[in-house]
């Protein structure tokens, strides 16, 4: 017969263990919510990751080989940028995008921007979501819209939901569960309760442990960040679970002390696009990884060591079926008079003709389904498959 002390204590064991796994966000409240099932899932998963605040596209992959560079950004960043083809280096706080370029598994796609000519971001991610022409001329997001046409279900990472899937029916959010904080009294009451069983105490301890570490997370940064892109990956992993995540990232609106900030960033990013990818496992075979932005930055520093709203920039895409290991660019130059207005990187693609081929592969969709999704976008960019 089990003891009342020794049976009080597995379940109470077995309550903490399970409130730390909540709290990393292993054991989601809203499972159930966030992974519909569907009737026919799709083989092919897709993630979107939006950088909002519009990443450095010039920082992120120098144009170390452009006759420009050395007197418009040489310095500190072109020493240690690690190496990608003779114009173009990567940040080394993208080691892990570094090496997937290596493996040919990451495609970079740099000189795009949206349509869009102005420096709101508000305008800016409202026309990049919704893939209008301009922005406000449509109210759904592209990638709604996709999902709407062939009733397949999506999950977005976020608290609300964000324009892009907004319209599509079979569309949730998901966020880590947040307990109400208990008073530190409280805590302390328990812990003196339990002291002199160990192995109760040590279990609460980690339970308490993993608790802070979790909350103490932004969601869209840093380790926060890495949770969510963790709990993506086993959305998309499970046999009828949604088969397209959205992820966003804010911070990259870098007008002062940009070296530094991205020195943060950047490996943050790095390392949950990694942890997605471990949590996708086999799936990564069949899952494309696009990451963006809503503008570029000025080509050149400002005088507090950032840089100020621009219009090109770099955007990536990754996964076991991209055609990686090149850069994909008409690359307009950086001299004085290459810039736009003298001060930007020139746009030379238009990044919805990168959705494109992403949305086709992901959703099959017809030429005709496709002016839906997005109108007036131009020929879709070639060789981002392997044949």
């Amino acid at each position: 017969m089990t003891s009342p002390s020794f049976s009080r204590r597995a379940h109470l064991q077995q309550l903490a263990f399970g409130a730390g796994l909540a709290a990393t966000g292993l054991l989601p409240a809203r499972l159930a919510l966030a992974a519909q099932a569907e009737n026919t899932p799709s083989e092919q998963r897709l993630v979107v990751v939006l950088l909002r605040g519009a990443l450095d596209g010039l920082s992120a992959v120098p144009a170390l080989g452009d006759p420009a560079w050395a007197a418009l950004r040489g310095g500190a960043e072109t020493p240690t940028a690690l190496p990608l083809d003779s114009t173009f280096g990567m940040h080394p706080g993208l080691a892990h995008l570094h090496r997937w370029y290596q493996n040919k598994e990451l495609a970079v796609v740099h000189a795009v921007a949206s349509p869009y000519r102005e420096r709101s971001h508000f305008d800016a991610q409202q026309q990049l979501e919704s893939g209008g022409e301009r922005p406000f001329v449509l109210s759904t997001g592209w990638l709604a819209r996709a999902l709407q046409a062939t009733q397949h279900s999506a999950v977005a990472m976020t608290p609300a939901m964000p324009l892009a899937l907004r319209g599509a029916d079979r569309a949730n959010t998901w966020t880590p569960s947040r307990r109400p904080n208990k008073s530190q009294d409280t805590l302390d009451r328990i812990a003196a309760m339990y002291a002199d069983d160990v192995p109760l105490a040590s279990a609460l301890a980690q339970a308490m442990a993993q608790q802070d570490k979790s909350m103490g997370a932004e969601p869209s940064t840093g380790a926060g960040l890495t949770v969510l892109a963790k709990q993506a990956g086993a959305f998309l992993s499970a046999p009828r679970g949604p088969r397209v995540a959205w992820l966003e990232v804010g911070g990259w609106d870098t007008h002062s002390q940009q070296t530094a900030r991205l020195g943060r960033m950047l490996p943050a990013l790095d390392e949950a696009l990694a942890v997605l990818r471990e949590s996708l496992s086999v799936h990564w075979a069949t899952t494309s990884v696009l990451v963006m932005t809503e503008f570029g930055r000025s080509a050149s520093m400002n005088g507090s060591q950032g840089t100020d709203h621009g219009t090109a920039g770099v955007a990536f895409v990754a996964g076991g079926q991209v055609a990686g290991g090149q850069v994909l660019t008409d690359w307009p130059g950086l001299g004085r008079s290459q810039l736009l207005d003298g001060r930007d990187l020139r746009p030379t693609r238009d990044i919805r003709a990168l959705i494109m081929p992403i949305v086709q592969r992901q959703f099959q969709l017809s030429t005709g389904a496709m002016s839906d999704v997005l109108p007036g976008a131009s020929q879709p960019l070639g060789n981002l498959w392997r044949a």
